[in-house]
């Protein structure tokens, strides 16, 4: 029994490339329905965008599946707070989005209320698929007491950097935490060798009741030195 390797070539095809074919023989028949024509490309341009958002929205799990905690590396004197940079944001982030398929682009709406920064920004995925962001930032050249602390222009473009780093947080769902690059601190609050020994010596010259099972914890807790 033969095969036909058209009929094969036919089956093998996507179903993208075969609705886009059957748009270009229909464009090259004069006697084509101009309407059945625009609806063929409307139905080919939902499947596509559609195919673009449910491969972005799969990205974007992956992305934060990898992201955990980022560890604050600034102090707000004002707040007494503190608070992960948009420098330390970028450096963590960026390799997960990139790797992932995301660019990010930033803008601002020109048409914000005055004393208001109006951030965008423009998430894009390789597949095709972009989702907007925005945030509305307030912002003002005096201090706690009224005085003038900064031009106006170093107001906006901080309001500017505060938007962006806030921005960055909401978009990948991100934590500011003790937990960074997903060492999770672990590493400050082990026990040390030298610790574990002492706590055993102790014991020992305690003879306490309860030295065998303390010891046998000190000994699962060595492990993990």
């Amino acid at each position: 029994m033969t095969t036909d390797p058209q009929a094969t070539a036919l089956v093998s095809v996507p179903a993208e490339t075969s609705l886009i074919a059957v748009i270009a023989r229909a464009a090259s028949d004069p006697t084509v329905d101009v309407a059945k024509m625009e609806k063929l490309l409307e139905m080919h341009t939902k499947i596509v965008a559609r195919d673009a958002e449910i491969a972005f929205n799969d990205a974007m799990n992956k992305a934060q599946s990898e992201i955990s905690r980022v560890a604050a590396d600034a102090d707000n004197p004002q707040t007494h707070s503190k608070y992960a940079t948009h420098a330390k944001l970028d450096r963590v982030l960026r390799p997960v989005y990139v790797r992932n398929g995301f660019s990010l682009s930033f803008d601002t709406d020109p048409t914000a209320p005055v004393g208001f920064m109006h951030v965008k920004c423009y998430v894009a995925h390789s597949a095709g698929h972009t989702r907007p962001y925005n945030a509305v930032i307030p912002w003002t050249s005096k201090g706690p007491k009224g005085n003038d602390v900064m031009s106006d222009t170093h107001a906006a473009g901080s309001a500017m950097q505060y938007g962006m780093r806030y921005l960055l947080k909401y978009i990948f769902n991100v934590a500011i935490g003790a937990e960074d690059d997903g060492n999770m601190g672990a590493s400050e609050n082990k026990i040390s060798k030298e610790q574990i020994a002492e706590v055993n010596r102790l014991i020992k010259e305690t003879d306490s009741g309860s030295g065998t099972y303390v010891s046998s914890y000190l000994g699962y807790i060595s492990k993990l030195a």
